[in-house]
């Protein structure tokens, strides 16, 4: 656990405590701060996190081998009513606490405790607060090792969709027969090659397919890529090391020499869309002012429904980047969600303006790093990021 980093936060955020809960995995937050990650625990935990002081554990008597090297005190219960008393003297004389709640849910990635429990801690006259900027000052902020590894898989990342789009051209050009999923599984071996490693296949789509953003193809459902084709293809990937973080990219190409107009149209709205994101963040970013994550999302839909496609971005702007492809810092959303939490140093998001029409959609993807003051500390580490639909043959 980190505690002198969660303890500074505390202090940052004007908190007094963090209040840790979980049972059987429903608050994955909670088991990273923790330090629990994958134990096998079927048991309700407590930990309390001063914002002075020693962690204070409440668990479960059958439980104490998983708690064994825990850091601070360690109380046990057995049965419901020994956790109803030993819960009184466990939260002592603190008045207030983070938790893993937000509001009306309205962030949910946040929304991990129930409402029973919350209900119950507040019995005791705590006031409970949402831990969703805690949370982002702890665990979303990437350490330099995190970072520099992060850099390293978006590097190869960026290879390997090198390799993918040089490989469909190649095939085409050679009169192959090849699908979707053929151009999944090259990028996969690239993957193998490289020592990376992903949560779930990359995206490979043509033409109508590419109008689905979350559209994957399998062995059983794919389609055949033909010259003439438009081919979208989003990938993420990171090292194997458990604390690493992804990378995640997405470029559009076209299987001819001449992209046709209608692809030209949409992709140069949604480049500007995303490069009207970065500069709005390296302005504000620059002239230190705070941004909240639907801030940016607001700037990139206002654009592209000036541009009369308003209807055809169906998701947010972009998501928080961890250890997980989709981590749970600030994402850049007013559509989903309205995320008001801020950008802060030190964490990793994606941008990725779309429009997703009946017979194509169009997607560009970029990863930035906010790392140090002024509109230099505001990196893009899929660079180069891409200008130009791509021609393949």
């Amino acid at each position: 656990m980190k505690i002198s980093e969660i303890q500074t936060a505390l202090t940052t955020l004007d908190l007094d405590a963090w209040l840790l809960y979980d049972f059987r995995g429903i608050n994955p937050i909670s088991q990273n701060v923790a330090g629990l990650t994958g134990a096998n625990i079927t048991r309700r935990w407590f930990c309390l996190i001063p914002v002075q002081g020693e962690p204070k554990w409440l668990i479960h008597r059958i439980e104490t081998s998983n708690f064994s090297d825990v850091r601070g005190t360690v109380s046990l219960y057995a049965g419901w009513q020994e956790l109803n008393e030993e819960i009184e003297s466990f939260l002592g004389d603190v008045k207030s606490v983070a938790m893993e709640y937000s509001p009306n849910a309205s962030i949910p990635y946040i929304s991990r405790v129930d409402a029973g429990t919350l209900e119950w801690i507040r019995s005791f006259g705590i006031e409970v607060h949402s831990s969703a900027e805690l949370v982002q000052h702890v665990e979303a902020c990437l350490s330099k090792a995190q970072y520099e590894g992060h850099q390293k898989s978006a590097n190869l990342v960026l290879q390997a969709k090198d390799y993918a789009f040089a490989w469909i051209g190649g095939q085409l050009k050679a009169g192959r027969t090849i699908t979707e999923y053929d151009v999944q599984q090259q990028i996969l071996n690239q993957f193998d090659e490289m020592e990376l490693v992903t949560e779930h296949p990359p995206i490979v789509a043509v033409n109508a397919n590419s109008g689905d953003p979350h559209y994957a193809p399998t062995e059983t459902r794919t389609q055949q890529i033909k010259t003439g084709d438009f081919i979208l293809i989003d990938l993420w990937a990171k090292q194997k090391d458990p604390d690493a973080v992804f990378a995640d990219t997405t470029w559009v190409a076209y299987a001819g020499t001449t992209v046709p107009d209608k692809y030209v149209e949409i992709f140069e709205i949604v480049k500007e869309a995303r490069d009207r994101a970065v500069a709005f963040i390296r302005e504000k970013w620059a002239a230190n002012e705070p941004i909240p994550g639907y801030t940016v999302d607001d700037c990139v839909r206002g654009y592209i429904t000036e541009k009369g496609y308003g209807e055809y971005f169906i998701h947010r702007t972009g998501h928080n980047i961890g250890t997980v492809i989709h981590g749970n810092g600030v994402n850049l959303d007013n559509l989903e969600t309205q995320d008001t939490r801020l950008l802060i140093p030190g964490i990793c998001f994606s941008i990725e303006p779309g429009i997703y029409l009946t017979d194509f959609g169009v997607r560009t993807e970029i990863d930035v790093y906010l790392a140090g003051a002024g509109r230099d500390g505001v990196v893009l580490t899929t660079a180069p990021v891409q200008n130009q639909v791509l021609p393949l043959l």
